[in-house]
């Protein structure tokens, strides 16, 4: 921007030129607000000081602890007379851990190497069934590739390379 000898008067012409724009528009921008069905904001509300948060006096706190602590008193003492009511379930002792008896492990393991006899027979049998040659044949397949890779790299040295002048002849 160049430099100009703005005076205080100039400025405070712009200002309230600027200050004028301003309203037109915010007046505009209602008008479109309110035809598209949209609460209008006014500033004045934006303005507003929140309401200073309300103060509680001691003797108030003093009111509310005692309530709380007679409510405690109360659920502790309600508490007490339902656990006396039942001594008969304090009196019971717990049920024994069960244990299992020597046949009774013994018929497990027994089962249990079964199963896993039957599985190792299986997977056994399964491999019996593949052919042997599937694992020979995929070197095979690399060997001719790399074969055919040789022989067209020679013919490509061979075209590249100068002919002699008595061996084309």
């Amino acid at each position: 921007m160049p430099e100009q000898n703005l005076t205080p008067e100039i400025l405070a012409a712009a200002l309230q030129g600027l200050e004028a724009q301003r309203a037109r528009l915010d007046a505009h921008i209602a008008e479109v607000r309110h035809l598209l069905g949209a609460r209008t904001q006014e500033p004045a509300a934006a303005a507003k000081a929140p309401k200073p948060k309300r103060k509680m006096s001691a003797a108030g706190r003093r009111r509310m602890a005692e309530a709380a602590k007679k409510r405690w008193a109360e659920h502790r003492k309600k508490a007490e007379t339902a656990k006396a009511k039942e001594p008969a379930a304090a009196a019971k002792t717990p049920r024994p851990k069960r244990k299992m008896s020597a046949a009774g492990r013994k018929r497990i393991s027994d089962a249990t190497r079964k199963r896993w006899a039957e599985f190792r027979r299986k997977k056994a049998a399964a491999k019996a069934k593949k052919p042997a040659a599937g694992k020979t044949a995929a070197p095979k397949k690399t060997a001719t590739k790399a074969a055919a890779k040789g022989k067209k790299r020679a013919a490509v040295k061979a075209a590249t390379q100068p002919v002699a002048e008595g061996a084309s002849e």
